[in-house]
């Protein structure tokens, strides 16, 4: 009893502050919260690179409670902020905020199981349902979603957000090119239904929008019938022009001849081709880079890691389809590795890693990643210039390398990428580490980053950043280039108060001074 008079007694005081009309038992009804412990959760995430403390903290337990709260907002005389958080794994306070309550959609109340439709072949899913459990739901009937992120503790609604990507993207594009309707509440605490075809607007500008022009609560995803096994193959390169030759050439298969993912990384630090992400290579028998030719290549390999889905009906042609296509690739011909495993565990590879990085305590650290799409045009001065110039022979961290298909996305979503056929993602997905070492500093890898894109800047290789982040409004114009005036005219029609999604520094909220705002 006396928990909830503090509670309720905080809330007064929040009410007084932001000028809300609603009643505290509302707002308590409703899942608003000050617990400390809330509030602590939320002003974190998994860059730790920012600590911001909300107001409050809103655990819902179904749409219309966001609805209420962002309304709420809407309507409030002097205003706040409302920001959407999934499972946190942002990495530049994108899903924070200082002014206003985080809405914490991962692990609410009673959002229920997913909603498997196996004749329509789609699911319908709460916002801040984590994929590793809509994968669980889909496969009890023998289906999954289509495009897959690496890693599966990461909300639907943050994904969506963004645009949703792994080496399933050249064949069906990001996971926003993969979603039939959304329900979303938008900066007015309006709770619309969008599609292609009811509410296209909305629907386009929500999907790869950052949470600018509103909060998705629920999404249909596409799905098909999911296979039983995965045959997982890992080959070397030394020749980077033969590395990207071969990738583009997968991407470009149609039909069943083809491999269902794609992706690569790129070795500069020997301990990596060993440790990386999993236990692939046998530690029995560990790859040496010296062994492998790279010394006349600056040191530096590339792995390309392919997989081919099959069933157990089917396993006795797999052998055949994998060596059709290998013979047409141009790897090093010892460096072959393959293993063969559950679909479901090679969807989930990455949370293994994750477990061994926490039981060492070098999963919550600080992570200064940077992603980019490259044009195909311009990969190899990016490889001269960065994986053979400044990263030099030591990083943190894996560094994924892989090309898409810019057919596969909608140009009508609010995501910018390079304007060629095919571009490169490059992905630097490394850790900081208080352990003396310099180049595992914090300092030193935020400064490599601000080295690769000055490098970019300067060699005229125009980079796209992906989950972008900036600091001034002249920034994100400049990323945004032709789509700005659409995506500014999108974010008054469905946000006009600049209410949503404030930590990613794009808009300045309306009821905020101009003093407060110095560098927009």
């Amino acid at each position: 009893m006396a928990t909830k008079l503090l509670l309720t007694f905080a809330i007064c005081r929040l009410i007084v502050t932001v000028g809300l009309t609603l009643e505290p038992t509302e707002l308590l009804r409703l899942g608003l919260t000050v617990d400390p412990v809330d509030v602590e959760s939320a002003s974190v995430d998994f860059g730790l690179m920012t600590k911001v403390e909300p107001l409050a903290v809103l655990r819902p337990s179904s749409a219309e409670d966001v609805a209420q709260l962002v309304k709420a907002a809407y309507e409030s005389s002097h205003g706040f902020t409302v920001s959407a958080r999934g499972h946190g794994h942002s990495i530049n306070g994108q899903a924070q905020t200082g002014t206003g309550v985080v809405v914490q959609m991962s692990g609410v109340r009673s959002s229920g199981k997913p909603s498997v439709w196996g004749d329509d072949m789609y699911v319908d899913v709460w916002g801040g349902e984590l994929w590793i459990d809509v994968l669980k739901s889909c496969l009890e009937y023998g289906l999954a979603p289509k495009s897959w992120t690496d890693y599966l503790y990461l909300s639907v609604g943050g994904t969506l957000s963004n645009a949703g990507i792994s080496g399933q993207a050249f064949h069906h594009g990001p996971q926003i090119s993969n979603v039939h309707e959304l329900d979303v509440v938008t900066g007015k605490g309006e709770l619309m239904t969008c599609s292609k075809e009811q509410n296209p607007e909305l629907f386009h500008a929500v999907l790869g929008g950052l949470g600018q022009f509103g909060i998705i609560t629920r999404a249909r995803i596409s799905l098909e019938p999911a296979p039983q096994r995965v045959r997982w193959i890992r080959v070397l390169y030394s020749n980077f022009s033969a590395f990207t030759k071969d990738q583009e050439y997968l991407i470009s298969l149609h039909g069943n001849q083809k491999f269902d993912y794609v992706e690569g990384f790129v070795i500069v630090d020997e301990g990596l081709i060993n440790n990386w992400r999993s236990s692939f290579f046998s530690p029995r028998n560990p790859v040496k880079i010296s062994s492998l030719g790279s010394n006349n290549n600056g040191g530096v390999l590339y792995c390309l890691e392919i997989t081919k889905n099959y069933h157990e009906s089917t396993a006795e042609t797999i052998d055949q389809e994998i060596e059709a296509l290998l013979k047409k690739l141009n790897f090093i011909p010892t460096s072959v590795f393959t293993t063969d495993l559950p679909y479901v565990d090679f969807l989930d590879r990455v949370h293994k890693a994750e477990l061994k990085l926490r039981s060492k305590g070098m999963w919550e650290v600080p992570h200064p990643w940077l992603n980019l799409f490259v044009p195909k045009s311009k990969i190899a001065d990016f490889d001269r210039g960065v994986f053979k110039g400044i990263l030099g022979n030591k990083t943190s961290g894996p560094i994924l390398i892989y090309p898409m298909n810019k057919n596969k996305w909608d140009d009508k979503s609010s995501v910018v990428t390079p304007d060629e056929d095919v571009f490169y993602l490059v992905a630097f997905l490394r850790s900081a580490l208080d352990n003396g070492e310099e180049t595992q500093s914090l300092k030193y890898l935020t400064n490599q980053n601000r080295l690769i894109l000055k490098f970019c800047d300067e060699d005229g290789i125009k980079v796209k950043q992906y989950l972008p982040h900036y600091k001034t409004q002249s920034e994100w114009k400049e990323h945004y280039g032709s789509k700005w005036d659409w995506f500014q005219r999108m974010k008054m029609k469905f946000d006009p108060r600049h209410i949503l999604a404030s930590g990613q520094n794009i808009f300045s909220p309306t009821f905020l001074s101009s003093s407060k705002m110095a560098s927009w």
